[in-house]
């Protein structure tokens, strides 16, 4: 089998190889996954430059998600789950409730990740996907997709029909958090500094798209659609803290998904105070959080927005693409 390895985070594609190895023999709670396909997002980025937040292992097999099928499993775990169609939690201890330091330990980071022919997981840590998803659409599921259902849903009050969500971009968690919130009866706001990715966005649902690219003031904008009282929750990835309290209706929410932007910008205390909004920040979710995602989507027929597949020898090419295309939804590996 073969697997990719980081020789060390922070080097960039340059420390990414190919090595051989014997395919694992699971043991006690594990089972044996052949990985069909895995997907990129913006954490992969950062554990390549060395700017994730949690740690990463010299020589760690890197890439949080992927999805395929069991073929082996070790003692105490159920042989009916061979040949069942998973994917693998982030936060492999991360079974349910608020996340918690024990959970630190995550896939691609400080435990080998999917990026592999083969991959050795903690039977525990595995979610059926939706059947009507090809292993390469489920493969998009686990770090983005759980972090947008969490932004959405995971707060208690969740999004209820007649929200407005505003969402940010046209990244993979983006593009979830506008497919989730329609589903879920919400109006949604999206912005984009792209014709035509805003043509996409109102495709998928987008009830209105704000070009920051033509006016800078998305926050304004948001307002003005509103008709001056705000979206009830935004799911801001990319640091714009400052825009999103000026842009939520009193009371509502910001889930604080991440920094795309790279720089942050600074927030004003006293605006915030006035605002009377709840800031979360949102840590991917649990497995508990996982299956409930994933009822949903096969629920209502939902599908992944995918940008471009890869063949997993060109692994590096879609590292490439993803950092520098700044393609709508999802960059895929296939292991096939």
């Amino acid at each position: 089998m073969r697997s990719y390895h980081l020789s060390h985070s922070g080097a960039g594609l340059s420390s990414l190889a190919v090595r051989e190895h014997d395919i694992p023999t699971p043991g006690p709670g594990q089972a044996l996954v052949a990985v069909r396909a895995t997907s990129l997002s913006f954490r992969e980025l950062m554990v390549l430059d060395g700017t994730y937040v949690l740690p990463v292992a010299p020589d760690v097999v890197p890439v949080s998600d992927g999805a395929g099928e069991v073929v082996a499993v070790g003692p105490g775990v159920d042989p009916a789950r061979v040949g069942e169609r998973v994917a693998a939690t982030l936060f492999p201890s991360w079974q349910d409730g608020p996340f918690a330091l024990e959970h630190l330990a995550q896939r691609g980071g400080s435990l080998d990740g999917m990026l592999t022919e083969f991959a050795l997981v903690d039977a525990d840590a595995l979610v059926t996907v939706p059947a009507h998803l090809t292993y390469a659409e489920a493969a998009t599921l686990p770090c983005v997709a759980v972090t947008a259902w969490n932004a959405l849903t995971g707060d208690g009050a969740g999004v209820r029909a007649g929200d407005t969500v505003v969402v940010q971009g046209s990244g993979g968690v983006s593009l979830f958090a506008l497919q989730f919130a329609k589903a879920l009866g919400a109006r949604v706001i999206a912005t984009t500094s792209s014709p035509a990715k805003a043509a996409r966005l109102h495709e998928l649902g987008a009830d209105d798209v704000v070009d920051y690219a033509a006016g800078p003031d998305w926050a304004a904008e948001v307002r003005a659609l509103t008709d001056g009282r705000g979206a009830d929750r935004i799911v801001d990835v990319a640091g714009l803290l400052d825009e999103s309290v000026r842009a939520v209706a009193l009371a509502g929410t910001i889930a604080c998904v991440g920094f795309t932007g790279r720089t942050a910008t600074p927030l004003d205390p006293q605006a915030l105070f006035a605002s009377g909004a709840t800031i979360r920040s949102v840590a991917v979710g649990s497995r508990a959080q996982f299956t409930a995602m994933n009822a949903f989507i096969e629920a209502r027929g939902l599908r992944p927005v995918i940008d471009r597949v890869f063949p997993f020898d060109r692994a590096v090419d879609a590292y490439r693409h993803y950092a520098d295309a700044a393609p709508f939804g999802k960059v895929v590996i296939d292991h096939s």
